[in-house]
């Protein structure tokens, strides 16, 4: 079987790395932070919160990246909300806004109201003149469930997007073959996804840089600015601003990729190889 990196042009023991910046959208902070990243710094992808209460402004800073849709049924602050564009009443709790888990959305909502806010997430990130390169799920809410993972999947082939996916030891403790489920239906991701939860993306490239296994590995971070806003919302605001610092500021990091025979890419590259395909 061709492998993904083979599709993109590369030797089957190429080291691709995509650096994707998630939650585009839900502050101020993470807007300038994001954008700072992928146009002076080492990211190479980032996911928009189409729901956020600041994704209409990330629109309006959109000069062309490489930007996907981070679909999102959850908002998991306590004190800092957003809900569904549709208003459906299922997608809802009792303050106002996306339920704060992924468990409290799966016990609630209504597969027929998933399907059409989802969908409606992605149109509206293509009106706003997003050039959408990949999907994914915001808490991992659309891939620990079957019933859930069939719309993420869906949408995937009606878009004609790549997903992210989270890495293949997952599937046991999940409990049904997602990955699998997404190549039968010509769906690409990355080969490896790396993630620590609570943990700076400094120590996480620092570690595995050098032993990144051939193929597409994505490594996630939630870079943004220190100010008095993201620090108000966002209980790992320290996390945040490192992980900005580290993206931008930090030259290292890509001196470290380079003499790691890392090469860096984005979601684009995959989309324009699963399109072709």
């Amino acid at each position: 079987m061709t492998s993904v990196a083979e599709r993109l042009g590369y030797s089957p023991e190429a080291k691709l790395l995509i650096v994707n910046c998630d939650e585009l959208g839900v502050a101020h902070a993470a807007n300038v932070g994001v954008y700072e990243a992928l146009r002076d710094g080492l990211a190479t992808s980032a996911s928009l919160m189409v729901p956020a209460p600041w994704a209409r402004e990330a629109a309006a800073r959109y000069r062309g990246e490489d930007v996907g849709v981070q679909l999102t049924l959850n908002a998991q602050w306590e004190l800092y909300r957003w809900g569904p564009i549709t208003q459906a009443p299922s997608l809802l709790d009792g303050d106002g806004g996306f339920p704060r888990t992924p468990g409290d959305a799966w016990d609630h909502a209504d597969l027929d109201e998933v399907r059409r806010e989802l969908r409606a997430q992605v149109e509206r990130a293509i009106l706003w003149g997003f050039d959408v390169s990949h999907l994914d799920s915001h808490l991992g809410t659309l891939q620990q469930r079957p019933e859930f993972f069939d719309v993420y999947l869906e949408l995937a082939v009606d878009f004609g997007l790549p997903l992210r996916m989270f890495p293949a030891v997952s599937e046991r403790d999940i409990g049904f073959p997602f990955r699998q489920l997404a190549a039968e239906e010509g769906v690409l991701f990355p080969d490896h996804f790396i993630r620590e939860r609570g943990a700076r993306v400094r120590k996480i490239l620092e570690r595995a840089l050098f032993d990144l296994a051939p193929g597409v590995t994505e490594v996630q971070a939630h870079p943004a600015v220190d100010t008095p806003e993201l620090r108000s919302v966002a209980p790992d605001w320290p996390i945040r601003v490192d992980d900005h610092d580290l993206l931008v500021n930090d030259h290292g990091i890509r001196t470290l990729a380079e003499r790691a025979g890392v090469e860096l890419i984005g979601y684009r590259e995959l989309r324009e190889a699963m399109r072709a395909g």
